[in-house]
């Protein structure tokens, strides 16, 4: 049995309404903040595309006003499931923008467990959005993920898991200055911009660095803005650090 659900936010974003356009509704911009590798393809009727981990999902794009507004939604599975997204963009004095997000459809069996992810995962991202115009505006993120088995462990010890690997003061508290210190990798010194009770974010003069902990896996969703040192791959390099630490 499938059930319908709606999602809808607003945020006011430092940024003009074409840079909030650009965020939204190209692939380069969206790699920058939100989640996997993503394509748009930027009319209506065209496609747009988001791979993680190997799968790619995509949805048909269904409005396309440049500096206004873009939705999106994806084919019904054969129970009748699917996902729609829409954004509305408005430009207010002083140079911000209103982006109101709805995020709607129908979700499955478990549609409790899914609709809690969403309705939590939102802000985080809208969060990491603003994040993105507020410090790196007119640049391009590439997109880092990484994901590991937590096993059985309990959500309190792999929260700490990731704490001891990074070197980082606890508790993690949202305004913190740190220096994370990954074994590995170049040390990260920056500012915690978020933090909840699954996952916390990192901001540097390079990058937005996201750890995600829950449901028995840790997954790793970061953009970099500064260009790898020649023959790095931070991919593989963060991935290799992840499942060391929960081996």
């Amino acid at each position: 049995m499938t059930h319908p659900f709606e999602i809808e936010l607003e945020i006011t974003l430092p940024a003009s309404p074409d840079q909030v356009w650009e965020a939204i509704a190209t692939g380069p911009g969206v790699d920058s903040w939100f989640m996997g590798r993503n394509e748009i393809e930027p009319r209506e009727g065209g496609v747009s595309a988001m791979t993680i981990g190997g799968q790619r999902e995509e949805a048909v794009i269904s409005a396309f006003e440049p500096g206004k507004r873009l939705a999106s939604r994806t084919a019904a599975a054969e129970d009748g499931r699917f996902m729609a997204f829409e954004y509305l963009i408005e430009g207010r004095e002083g140079g911000s923008t209103v982006l109101r997000v709805v995020h709607s459809g129908l979700l499955g069996d478990d549609w409790e467990d899914e609709y809690d992810a969403l309705r939590r995962g939102w802000p985080f991202h809208l969060h990491t959005l603003r994040e993105y115009l507020a410090h790196f505006a007119g640049r391009t993120g590439v997109p880092v993920f990484a994901v590991t088995h937590s096993g059985e462990r309990p959500a309190r010890e792999v929260r700490e898991a990731l704490v001891r690997g990074l070197s980082l003061p606890g508790p993690v508290t949202a305004g913190t200055r740190v220096q994370a210190v990954p074994a590995g990798l170049p040390p990260l010194d920056g500012e915690v911009t978020w933090a909840d009770d699954e996952r916390f974010e990192l901001r540097t003069a390079d990058g937005l660095y996201t750890f995600h902990h829950g449901s028995g896996m840790v997954l790793m969703f970061h953009h970099l803005f500064a260009p790898a040192p020649d023959g790095a791959d931070p991919e593989a390099s963060w991935q290799q650090w992840l499942s060391a630490l929960f081996a």
